[in-house]
């Protein structure tokens, strides 16, 4: 999602369709609107257009908020939701990174028109369209004064959103929302079993391509890259994976001396990322499990391409009974579903498609996972819980009240609650680095033994 491929599609070579990609666009928000994934939607535009459609929706849906409520202040009536969508959008882009618009505001009106032409559903409101964004491009600032008093527009993350963050990280707030409206950076990891970081790193830079170690096994890339053009890809030598979500494997393998065939537990693996982290790792016995098939599928497939063998099953880590042998584990990964609050700079229609209730629903999940999944694991054996959430209720408030109910859980150092944006340096946290994690939760327990 790099801010420049707005200037190729708004230069005068691509100007005859911009109004088709607009379409489209507003097609992926009204979905997000009504409730459907990007995931779910992307696949179905055009795949000529679709990298470009991707581009401009994430930069939409970063701006929705203030998007919504300048709309508001528009039009006294809001129009039918096709033609509310592609207004919605055309703001989100004249509004830009709030340095200004991130593409010639005069051609973005006149391609916004004819897409609003386009359209069975949006063709008789092609005036309106005109007229709402013309008044902005004359009316711009006072206009966003007015609409950011709105903690919505401001932030542009729905208000009980923002209130959650405020009340659960009161000297971080404002970081956490800043940094989860901005792209996140692509990091690699590299798979130690075939390649040293350093050779690969000589590698990419033999493609002109700039990176940074990261962790133990990362790679930050100076600037996000298709993986085909990563060298070896195929081949196993990289994976891509957030640096936050590459601690997992060092917090749950550290400490203790590994035995081929060591049973582990990666209780919800899809797609399968840290599960190869750890095999990258150890030589473990490791059963993968998820309970959706088609998540499944794409386990098998970054094993395979990594040349990294595990037992993967479809099934409910909630319901043991109906894939468990019986014998325990010596450790087991939880990365528990939950809200992604701490990825939505990855994932920028989540915000826009969570419910304040979502949360409970989760937290219940994670909490009967987790009551479910501590029997299994042996005496001196580790757990590893995680989520990618900023919210406390999904990472310290539902470990801590594990720790009330399990005597026999010793809770070992942690990184606890990493904010989007921050990286840890000698054990430090440092703010607003431009390689900075996702946001995340970590908490590591043994069991006690008898």
């Amino acid at each position: 999602t790099r801010p420049d491929l707005l200037n190729d599609f708004f230069s005068p070579r691509q100007a005859p369709r911009l109004s088709e990609q607009l379409h489209e666009v507003a097609r992926c928000v009204l979905a997000v609107e009504q409730g459907r994934s990007l995931t779910e939607v992307l696949p179905q535009v055009p795949p000529g257009l679709r990298p470009g459609v991707q581009s401009l929706t994430f930069q939409v849906l970063r701006h929705l908020g203030t998007a919504r409520a300048v709309a508001r202040l528009l039009a006294r009536r809001l129009p039918a939701p096709t033609a509310l969508a592609l207004l919605h959008t055309a703001l989100a882009l004249l509004i830009g990174d709030g340095q200004g618009a991130s593409c010639p505001p005069h051609t973005l009106v006149d391609q916004a028109v004819d897409a609003a032409k386009r359209g069975r559903d949006t063709r008789m409101q092609s005036g309106f369209l005109n007229a709402c964004l013309r008044r902005y491009l004359r009316e711009s600032s006072a206009l966003l004064a007015q609409a950011r008093q709105d903690p919505s527009a401001l932030w542009n993350h729905p208000a009980w959103w923002v209130e959650r963050v405020r009340r659960d990280h009161p000297a971080h707030w404002e970081a956490i929302l800043a940094a989860s409206n901005q792209p996140g950076p692509m990091v690699l990891r590299v798979n130690r079993r075939r390649v040293t970081r350093e050779a690969y790193a000589a590698q990419l830079a033999e493609q002109g391509i700039g990176a940074s170690p990261l962790g133990d096994d990362g790679l930050l890339l100076a600037s996000p890259q298709p993986v085909e053009r990563l060298p070896g890809f195929d081949q196993g030598l990289c994976s891509v994976q957030d640096g936050a979500a590459q601690l997992a494997a060092g917090l749950l393998l550290e400490g203790r001396e590994w035995r081929r065939g060591d049973r582990v537990l990666d209780a919800c693996a899809a797609p399968g990322g840290k599960t190869a982290h750890l095999l990258e790792r150890a030589d473990l016995g490791l059963l993968a499990l998820d309970v959706d098939p088609h998540r499944c599928e794409r386990i098998h497939q970054n094993l395979q391409r990594l040349g990294l063998q595990a037992e993967v099953r479809a099934a409910d880590a909630g319901e043991p009974s109906g894939w468990w042998d019986g014998r325990p584990f010596d450790a087991i990964l939880l990365d528990a579903p939950c809200t992604a609050s701490g990825i939505v700079r990855r994932h920028p229609d989540v915000r826009w498609l969570r419910r304040p209730g979502d949360v409970g629903q989760l937290v219940a999940i994670q909490r009967r996972l987790l009551d479910t999944l501590w029997p299994l694991l042996k005496p001196g054996g580790r757990l590893v819980y995680c989520t990618c959430s900023v919210f406390r209720a999904e990472g310290q408030e539902q470990v801590d009240a594990f720790l009330e109910r399990h005597t026999d859980a010793l809770a070992l150092p942690s990184p606890g609650h990493l904010r989007p944006g921050t990286v840890i340096v000698n054990g430090e946290f440092n703010d607003n680095d431009p390689g900075g994690y996702d946001g995340f939760f970590y908490a590591r327990m043994d069991k006690a033994r008898p």
